[in-house]
C-alpha cells in the first residue's frame, strides 16, 4: 500500500507506566484480556468497532487486530503480537497502529498483574515511538487510562453476571 508521506518524518519516543488496582482476582482481569467476548465490552470505540472487525488469538506467538472506523469517517488499526504470556501474571506484546493508512506508531508493552488484598494490582508499561507528528505520547496514556478504566467498568460487569 502506498500513501502520502507526512512533510516531515519525525520520531518521538516515550515510554508511560500506568497502573490501577482492580477489586477482582487476577484470573479475572487476564480473563478481560485472553477472552474477545470479554475483551470487546471495554477495548476499542463499541460504535467504531461495529462498523469495523476485532479478532484475539491469544497465545505466545499470537495475533490480535482492531479495525475500527472512527466517527469522521477515517480508518484506524491496532495489530499487536504477543510476545510472552504468564497465566494470570503477565503479558508481554508489540502494536503498531494505522489511522488513514499511515502508521502512526509501534509500540512494546507489558502488564503485570499482581495479587493484593481483595484484588489485582496492573502494571502496564509502554515503550512507544510516535511516526511523523502522527500521534503523540500525551495522547496515548490518556487514550490508555481511558481504556482501563474501562477494564474495570467491564470487570464489574461481568462479575456482577456471575
Amino acid at each position: 500500500m502506498t500513501t502520502t508521506p507526512p512533510a516531515e518524518r519525525s520520531t518521538d519516543h516515550a515510554t508511560f507506566i500506568i497502573e490501577r488496582t482492580y477489586a477482582h482476582r487476577p484470573e479475572h482481569v487476564f480473563a478481560a484480556f485472553a477472552d474477545l467476548d470479554t475483551k470487546v465490552r471495554w477495548f476499542g470505540d463499541s460504535d467504531a468497532v461495529s462498523n469495523g472487525s476485532q479478532a484475539l488469538d491469544f497465545r505466545e506467538g499470537g495475533t490480535e487486530r482492531l479495525h475500527m472506523t472512527l466517527p469522521d469517517g477515517s480508518a484506524m488499526t491496532y495489530d499487536a503480537r504477543y510476545l510472552d504470556i504468564v497465566d494470570n501474571a503477565r503479558m508481554v506484546y508489540a502494536y503498531d497502529m494505522t489511522m488513514g493508512g499511515q502508521r502512526i506508531s509501534a509500540t512494546i508493552a507489558s502488564m503485570e498483574l499482581q495479587p493484593v488484598d481483595g484484588g489485582t494490582r496492573l502494571v502496564l508499561t509502554e515503550h512507544g515511538i510516535y511516526l511523523d507528528g502522527l500521534d503523540k505520547p500525551s495522547q496515548r496514556e490518556d487514550g490508555t487510562e481511558q481504556l482501563l478504566d474501562r477494564l474495570g467498568a467491564a470487570l464489574d460487569a461481568v462479575a456482577a453476571e456471575r
